[in-house]
């Protein structure tokens, strides 16, 4: 799949690594940039995070998919966020790649099954890296191996402004995944990248390609990949 615009300019960018973050604050801080790409006071921007522990629902979840009480997950670490992106319930924690690209659609395609299609693509790209032959699944969205999920994919726009984005299984506890039924699918199963290469695998070892291949597809120059601590404050 080639990129939104063929042959159209590189448009500046930011690509952030935040890091290990709570999932609440990185939610927030999506909604503040969104208004912020939307006035044109920041360019598209590319989070890339790693979160604590959480279970996601999306607007078409259903109760039956989370398989645990809220009070029962709380006992494990893990949180519970009722969200606006589509999609049913996943997964996010550690060893897990979650990227949340807040792009302007007015400059990449008012076009939401595009953009689904794309960041597939990126991903796809960025397993083969590594040797990975991944595909798309129809009719589910994602990106899998074979006939497991190694990478969910959940979208919310407001005023053609995109947010949430994907989950990229790196090295993440699969067992975790067991406490829901991933994006309602019961009748396929969850990987990861370490599990289709059989060693462990580092976020930074990702990142890189992430941030090459979402440049291609999307058409964009990302400067470097900045990095922010944790203490952001809204500007």
């Amino acid at each position: 799949m080639n990129r939104v615009k063929e042959g159209a300019d590189q448009v500046q960018a930011r690509a952030v690594w935040l890091g290990r973050r709570e999932y609440g604050a990185v939610l927030a801080r999506q909604k503040d940039l969104v208004q912020k790409v939307r006035r044109g006071v920041e360019p598209d921007t590319l989070l890339l995070v790693e979160h604590d522990p959480v279970i996601t629902l999306g607007r078409t979840a259903k109760k039956e998919h989370l398989l645990l009480s809220e009070e029962a997950l709380k006992e494990r670490g893990i949180s519970l966020f009722a969200v606006e992106r589509g999609g049913d319930v996943t997964y996010h924690g550690p060893g897990q790649l979650v990227g949340y690209p807040i792009l302007d659609l007015n400059r990449h395609g008012r076009d939401l099954h595009l953009l689904l299609r794309n960041y597939e693509e990126v991903l796809i790209r960025t397993l083969a890296e590594f040797g990975v032959a991944a595909r798309r699944f129809p009719p589910y969205t994602g990106v899998w191996v074979g006939e497991e999920k190694v990478a969910a994919i959940g979208v919310a726009v407001e005023h053609w402004v995109s947010f949430h984005g994907f989950a990229f299984n790196v090295d993440p506890n699969l067992d975790h995944f067991r406490l829901i039924i991933p994006c309602g699918i019961s009748e396929y199963g969850v990987t990861s990248l370490a599990h289709l290469l059989g060693r462990p695998v580092g976020l930074m070892e990702v990142i890189p390609h992430i941030v090459r291949h979402f440049t291609d597809v999307f058409g964009l120059t990302f400067a470097a990949v900045e990095e922010e601590l944790p203490g952001y404050s809204e500007r």
